[in-house]
């Protein structure tokens, strides 16, 4: 009879075994890894991009002016744009007002100072889709030796047909005194001959890089 007992779980223990070692494995299951969006370079087409502003003069009229020489470049990776980065720089011995005599003041120390501050930059921190092809763009603008936060409304003209240029218009303003442009004649009203507050206007087209 015990001789019976061992032998019966003797058996059990070796078909419990036999059914663990022959179970099937369970199936793996495999992630995949999230794709990566590839990120698109764009350039400016130097000969369709203008840089302008305008300030007021005598309180009664504006003047206005443009920066002839600039760079800039722009990564995204999504379609709406709205991860877009966005960099510019501006030479500051480039500006032109039509007239030579207050171009040389502009680059002097009551304004620009280009000899010490060749350079303006601007980098991007957000690039926001308002809808309808508006967005609203927000970054750093360092003028001299002054960073400050700008806010521009931008307009997106769309893409070429082959996709190979895009255009956007950003329109903001600053007042020029944050940025020490401090020169501050008045009027014999007692009115600043040059306004504080500049208009900026930049036309944009890009093209992609190869």
């Amino acid at each position: 009879m015990k001789k019976t007992m061992i032998a019966s779980a003797v058996l059990i223990g070796f078909v419990s075994l036999t059914a663990f070692i022959s179970a099937p494995e369970k199936e793996k299951v495999t992630v995949a890894a999230p794709a990566v969006q590839e990120v698109t370079k764009w350039s400016i087409d130097k000969p369709h991009t203008a840089v302008r502003f305008a300030v007021s003069h005598m309180v009664v009229a504006e003047t206005e002016g443009t920066f002839k020489v600039f760079d800039g470049s722009v990564e995204h990776s999504k379609a709406d744009w709205s991860d877009a980065k966005i960099n510019f720089s501006i030479d500051v011995n480039s500006i032109n007002t039509d007239n030579d005599y207050r171009d040389k003041h502009l680059k002097g120390d009551d304004f620009f100072n280009a000899e010490k501050y060749p350079t303006m930059t601007f980098k991007s921190t957000s690039f926001k889709p308002l809808g309808n092809n508006k967005y609203e763009l927000n970054g750093n603008l360092t003028i001299r030796d002054v960073t400050k936060p700008i806010k521009f409304a931008v307009s997106f003209g769309g893409l070429s047909a082959n996709k190979e240029k895009a255009g956007f218009k950003a329109t903001g303003s600053i007042n020029r005194f944050d940025y020490n442009l401090k020169w501050d004649k008045m009027t014999e009203a007692g009115e600043l001959v040059v306004g504080k507050e500049v208009e900026i206007t930049v036309r944009v087209e890009l093209n992609k890089v190869k």
